[in-house]
């Protein structure tokens, strides 16, 4: 794996992140949890699809998936994969600063244990 691949690896993953935000943004719209409630499945679809905040987390995690198609073009799926555990990295940061979502020292031990296994499993 050449050092070029790692940014896009990375970005791959960030841009997955990020989609996960947006779609969670989305779908804590009222109208949603609206039509939810209401329990109407035509109702839930309209909402969902006429949702600004889902169709960008939807355009991103489809922008996401096609560079990291490309990295599989380039590299080993043994050696990339383990870089999606990245993500819950992203993730989990992404959600304490934008939702605020607790972060608790289990939280940061199981990261720093996900960053861990990340190098072991990528050293060649």
């Amino acid at each position: 794996m050449t050092i070029v691949l790692v940014p896009l690896i990375l970005f791959s993953v960030l841009l997955s992140s990020i989609a996960q935000i947006l779609l969670k943004t989305g779908m804590t719209n009222q109208e949603i949890i609206n039509a939810m409630n209401i329990n109407n499945a035509f109702q839930i679809i309209r909402a969902i699809a006429s949702n600004y905040w889902v169709l960008g987390g939807l355009f991103i995690y489809f922008s996401s998936a096609l560079l990291w198609l490309f990295v599989l073009a380039k590299v080993d799926v043994s050696l990339a994969y383990p870089f999606v555990s990245v993500g819950f990295i992203f993730t989990m940061i992404l959600g304490y600063l934008i939702f605020g979502e607790p972060l608790s020292l289990t939280k940061l031990i199981g990261t720093a244990l996900i960053v861990t296994g990340v190098v072991f499993i990528t050293r060649v």
